[in-house]
């Protein structure tokens, strides 16, 4: 395939039975317009927010009163409102069907496999929600979940959000003080967690850390049977039941919804915290409600009915993000453990036997299976799948074209960015343009997203910062422990004037798509030039040779000289041969200013539990300062591995 022609491009037919097309016709007779494409959509989406979110609320059906203000203080971000009149409950719009159809199909692994109806999801919410009122748990109560990505997870969120408690999750692979780290923070009124876990076809006990988590957040815990013995590890838990026995005084009945204010809190979210302690980030009910809903059913065409999968645990946005397709009638699957377990065509396998309209996962996943010489193209019917989304970290342009060579010919690839910190994305794909090698579609609607340079100056076929310049609906509500907002405001608000600043070093393309070069505190500035880190991996990983790189910058003599750490393929040595062709794949493929100072193997490299490297954690390490709140990474002991280098001091 050649670069100057799009990987994929929209059929007629496909853009008409799109819900964006759909969309985009009603606003046009609603309003008077006469939009007649993306472009013309988004421009309008963001000089008129009030006309354009209330259009997705009504479109969407939204459950709850609109009230009859859209939005004030529109032109200041911290002090602007969506909709300040609306009440609405979260739990109402996801509990979307009833009867025997799946709600949520469910696999751990090759050990476990489930499918739950809409019914069955309903009775299970009805029991918690009676059971959390029972222990006195209220609006803005928080609930915390040490949870895997199954259905009892999802019924346990949506219960909280029925009575206006305030939810949080992380995965049962996170160490004991990462979870107190977290949850300590907020002081829950109930902790929720699993007996065993299992990841790579082993059994993961975890009894000893529930109990002491239980035991020092000091409140009620609930353990949730899935791969261990939940009433031995309730047993040894202070003040703790079994699900079962938490229910079993209630009968399933109707579900009761509190209406709320649409700003009311219903998630928090938590930073990585590699470089602290986790910022706690409050979400609103609308704002997350009426931000998914938007993303999914307009960007990502979700009917009713179809399978939506991401893969995902408890403890990363995404999982947040995937559960709202009830909102759109869609079927969940979920699936928690390793995407190689047993072997790395697992999901290949549940994508087949589930026929999964949408299959979205990482781009590290996806450079995994190619790496790995599979061709899911051949292997498996993906007929059904129509959309693969990508993120977590930039997609390559060589990633791009294995998901087309190597995985399905006619899929729509869209790769999204955002974050934890929107609890969505500011640019992703959408049906009715054109999919280019290395390039993310474009900007979200109602997004006033653009790129500008150090002088707060929009620049185009240049890099720069990734802004918004206007407020959105699921900004933060606040952090938590931040009573004044200093925090709030000095993670976005610093660097431009009422501009959110969304640390993503970016440029626009010349199809008015947009690519991240990684992240803006992770950037090289060697000889004052800046240097996206992933503008080297896009270029090193491609070498069969490289399982995985990461890229630092190391003050050096009044100056910045890069480094460059690769772990290796199994068998594979660092010779000089091997270094002069690192160097050379990236003068000629990037720049020569992109070629690293150094190049070192490491026999492994850290990452935060939902697989991102730690660039910055490294960085502190080679310049010997210490790394807050190791806890939060996967493998914590790979940290050593860049200390004291004697590589790094000539």
């Amino acid at each position: 395939m050649q670069d100057n022609r799009p990987l994929w491009v929209p059929s007629e037919a496909a853009v008409a039975k799109s819900p964006i097309h759909a969309f985009m016709e009603r606003c046009n007779a609603d309003f008077g317009l006469s939009l007649s494409g993306f472009e013309d959509l988004h421009a309008w989406s963001v000089a008129e927010r009030e006309s354009f979110w209330s259009a997705v609320w009504d479109f969407c059906g939204v459950k709850g009163e609109r009230g009859a203000k859209v939005l004030v203080n529109g032109d200041r971000m911290l002090e602007a409102r969506f909709f300040p009149d609306a009440t609405l409950n979260f739990a109402e719009n996801l509990l979307s069907g009833r009867g025997e159809a799946d709600a949520i199909v469910f696999r751990g692994e090759d050990k476990a496999e489930d499918r739950w109806s809409w019914d069955r999801l309903r009775a299970l919410v009805s029991k918690l929600q009676q059971a959390f009122k029972a222990l006195g748990i209220s609006e803005g109560d928080r609930i915390a979940a040490m949870m895997p990505n199954m259905p009892e997870t999802v019924a346990a969120m949506l219960a909280a959000a029925s009575i206006g408690a305030i939810w949080s999750s992380c995965s049962p692979d996170f160490g004991e003080q990462g979870v107190l780290d977290r949850f300590g923070q907020i002081a829950p009124r109930l902790f929720i967690a699993c007996d065993a876990y299992w990841y790579s076809g082993k059994l993961q006990d975890v009894g000893a850390k529930v109990a002491t988590v239980a035991k020092s957040l000091g409140v009620p815990t609930v353990v949730v049977h899935y791969a261990g013995d939940a009433e031995a590890v309730a047993g040894k838990t202070p003040n703790a039941s079994t699900l079962e026995a938490f229910v079993a005084p209630y009968e399933a009945r109707e579900v009761e919804f509190t209406r709320l204010a649409f700003s009311h809190p219903l998630y928090i979210l938590f930073s990585s915290g590699t470089t602290g302690v986790p910022k706690c980030i409050v979400h609103s009910a609308g704002g997350t409600l009426l931000q998914h809903l938007k993303e999914q059913r307009l960007h990502c065409s979700l009917q009713s009915g179809e399978k939506l999968f991401y893969f995902t645990t408890c403890g990363w946005m995404m999982w947040n993000w995937l559960v709202s397709g009830l909102a759109s009638g869609a079927t969940l699957c979920l699936f928690d453990g390793s995407p190689f377990a047993p072997d790395g065509n697992v999901l290949f396998d549940y994508a087949e036997a589930e026929k999964f309209a949408i299959f979205g996962t990482s781009a590290k996943y996806i450079d995994a299976v190619r790496k790995g010489g599979l061709a899911p193209r051949n292997s498996h019917d993906l007929s059904s799948l129509r959309l693969m989304t990508s993120t977590g970290s930039p997609l390559s342009p060589e990633g791009f074209t294995f998901v087309y060579e190597g995985i399905k010919e006619d899929v729509q690839l869209a790769s999204i960015s955002g974050g934890t910190d929107i609890v969505s994305c500011f640019v992703l794909g959408n049906p009715l343009q054109p999919v280019w090698r290395g390039e993310i579609q474009g900007p979200g609607l109602g997004l006033a997203v653009d790129v500008w340079n150090d002088d707060g100056k929009p620049v185009r076929g240049e890099k720069g910062e990734l802004v918004c310049t206007k407020a959105f609906p699921s900004m933060p509500v606040m952090f938590w422990n931040d009573p004044d907002g200093a925090k709030y405001r000095a993670a976005y608000f610093d660097r431009f004037d009422n501009v959110w600043c969304h640390g993503d070093f970016a440029e626009w393309t010349a199809h008015g798509g947009l690519i991240i070069h990684g992240r803006s505190d992770a950037t090289l500035n060697p000889g004052g030039v800046r240097i996206g880190t992933a503008e080297i991996y896009n270029q090193v990983e491609q070498m069969e040779e490289v399982a995985e790189a990461l890229c630092i910058g190391q003050d050096w003599e009044d100056d910045v000289r890069v480094i460059l750490f690769v772990r290796l393929a199994a068998g594979v040595t660092l010779s000089e041969d091997l270094i002069k062709a690192i160097k050379t794949r990236i003068r000629v493929g990037a720049s020569p200013r992109h070629v690293p100072a150094k190049i070192i193997a490491v026999a492994d490299i850290p990452r935060t539990k939902s697989g991102k490297i730690v660039e910055l954690a490294v960085r502190e390490v080679v310049h010997n300062r210490p790394v807050k709140n190791q806890e939060a990474l996967a493998n914590p002991e790979a940290l050593r591995l860049f200390a004291g280098l004697s590589e790094l001091k000539d």
